[in-house]
C-alpha cells in the first residue's frame, strides 16, 4: 500500500523575480518533502504564484495563478491545507493592500474548511491598528503558528493573540542546501601579489534621494583603494530593479569599475546561493542576501532598511552596521575591513548559532506534517 497523498497550498510572494522569496519557497518545498518521507506520508505542493507556469517549470509542482479567482479557488478546494510563508507578508509598510491580500486567502481557506498554517512569517511594520483584531481572528482559526523572530511574536501579543499559541523558529531559508556537495563555479583567479577576495553586493533603492547608496559607493571605493586584490561582485536579488540599483553603484566606483561585476540572469535560488558561498564578505540591503551568506558561513555586514534586517543580526550577535537613515561611510568600511580578512575567525564564533538555526528551520514542516500524520491515524 502506498503512502497517503497530502495536497498542500503554499501561498507568499512566489513568482516575482525575488531570489529570497523564491529560496523561501524552495526551502519549504525542500522541507516538507523531507519531512514527509520520514513521517511516510507523500506531500504535493500546489503554488500560489504569480507566474504559474514558470513556478511549475522551475520546482516541478503544481502551480496556480495567485490573483485569479477562479484559479485561487480551485488550488484551495484541490488542497488538503494551506500554508501561508514565510517571508514578510503581513505588514503595511510596502502597501495598505498586501495585509488584506493574504488574510483573505486564508480566510477562503479557513471557510472551506481547510487546515491553514502560518510558516515562519516576520510579521509587521503593521503601523495601522486596524489591522490587528482581522489578524487575531485569522490566526485564532490556524492550527499552528510560526514567526521567525521574537520581535513579530511580541506584535503578534499585542494583537492579543496568546503567546502559547506562537512558536518562534528561524527563517525557512536557513536550511537551504546547495545544489549537490558543493557550490558551484571554480576557484577565484589569484592576482599577482595574492589571493582575490571577492565581496558580494546586495543593494536595492529605498531612500529617495539615494543618498544611503551614495554613501555606500564612497565606503567601496575606500576598499578598493586600500586592496588592489579585492573585487566586488553584485547579486541582484529582485530583478529587474535591483540590478538597476546596482548599476546606480557600479556608475559611482570611477576608475575601480574594472574590478567590479554584475551577475545577471539567476532565476533558481539555489544558483544564487552557490554565488554568494562563494564570496569572502557579502555585504548586503536585502535579508534573504544576509541569511544566504550566514548559512554558508560567510562574514557578512548589514545595511538596515526595515527592522527584519535588525532582527535576523540580532540573533546572530549582530547589528547593522549602517541604516538607509544614518550611513557613515568611514566606518562602514572599516567594519568591512575588518571582517574581509577574517572569514574563518567569524565562522569559528558564529558556528554554533547558525547550526542551531538551521536546525530549528525544520520544525515548522515537522509540526505540519505530525499534523497529517496524527489525521491519517484515526
Amino acid at each position: 500500500m502506498g503512502a497517503t497523498v497530502v495536497k498542500i497550498a503554499l501561498s507568499g510572494y512566489y513568482g516575482f523575480d525575488n531570489s529570497g522569496d523564491e529560496a523561501v519557497l524552495q526551502s519549504i518545498l525542500f522541507a516538507l518533502q523531507e519531512q514527509g518521507r520520514e513521517q511516510g506520508l507523500q506531500i504535493e505542493p500546489i503554488v500560489l504564484s504569480a507566474n504559474p507556469e514558470k513556478t511549475s517549470a522551475m520546482y516541478g509542482v503544481k502551480a496556480y495563478h495567485r490573483m485569479k479567482p477562479g484559479s485561487l479557488f480551485r488550488a484551495l478546494r484541490e488542497s488538503d491545507g494551506l500554508i501561508s510563508g514565510g517571508g514578510s507578508l503581513l505588514q503595511d509598510a510596502t502597501s495598505s493592500k498586501t495585509i488584506p491580500y493574504y488574510l483573505a486567502v486564508l480566510k477562503i481557506a479557513q471557510w472551506l474548511g481547510k487546515p491553514t498554517f502560518i510558516y515562519s512569517q516576520g510579521i509587521g511594520p503593521v503601523s495601522r491598528p486596524m489591522f490587528y483584531g482581522w489578524i487575531r481572528s485569522v490566526f485564532q482559526r490556524c492550527a499552528y503558528v510560526s514567526v521567525r523572530d521574537t520581535e513579530s511574536a511580541e506584535l503578534l501579543g499585542k494583537m492579543r493573540l496568546p503567546r502559547e499559541r506562537i512558536t518562534v523558529v528561524p527563517d525557512p531559508v536557513m536550511g537551504l542546501p546547495l545544489r549537490g556537495t558543493g557550490s558551484s563555479g571554480g576557484a577565484p583567479d589569484l592576482a599577482p601579489d595574492g589571493l582575490v577576495r571577492t565581496i558580494g553586493m546586495s543593494v536595492r533603492f529605498w531612500n529617495e534621494d539615494r543618498s544611503e547608496l551614495e554613501a555606500l559607493s564612497q565606503s567601496l571605493q575606500v576598499l578598493l583603494a586600500a586592496d588592489a586584490n579585492v573585487r566586488l561582485r553584485f547579486l541582484p536579488f529582485h530583478l529587474p530593479s535591483d540590478e538597476v540599483a546596482s548599476q546606480f553603484v557600479i556608475d559611482r566606483l570611477g576608475d575601480h569599475g574594472t574590478r567590479v561585476e554584475m551577475v545577471r540572469g539567476i532565476a533558481h535560488p539555489q544558483d544564487m546561493l552557490a554565488q554568494v558561498a562563494e564570496c569572502d564578505l557579502l555585504i548586503g540591503m536585502r535579508l534573504h542576501s544576509l541569511i544566504y551568506a550566514a548559512s554558508q558561513f560567510v562574514p557578512m555586514v548589514g545595511i538596515s532598511y526595515d527592522p527584519k534586517i535588525d532582527q535576523f543580526l540580532h540573533r546572530l550577535g549582530m547589528k547593522a552596521a549602517a541604516s538607509t537613515a544614518r550611513f557613515d561611510a568611514d566606518a562602514f568600511a572599516a567594519e568591512a575591513q575588518r571582517l574581509l580578512g577574517g572569514r574563518e575567525a567569524w565562522a569559528a564564533s558564529s558556528r554554533a548559532a547558525i547550526e542551531e538555526l538551521k536546525a530549528q528551520a525544520q520544525l515548522p514542516a515537522q509540526r505540519i506534517i505530525s499534523f497529517y500524520k496524527q489525521r491519517t491515524n484515526k
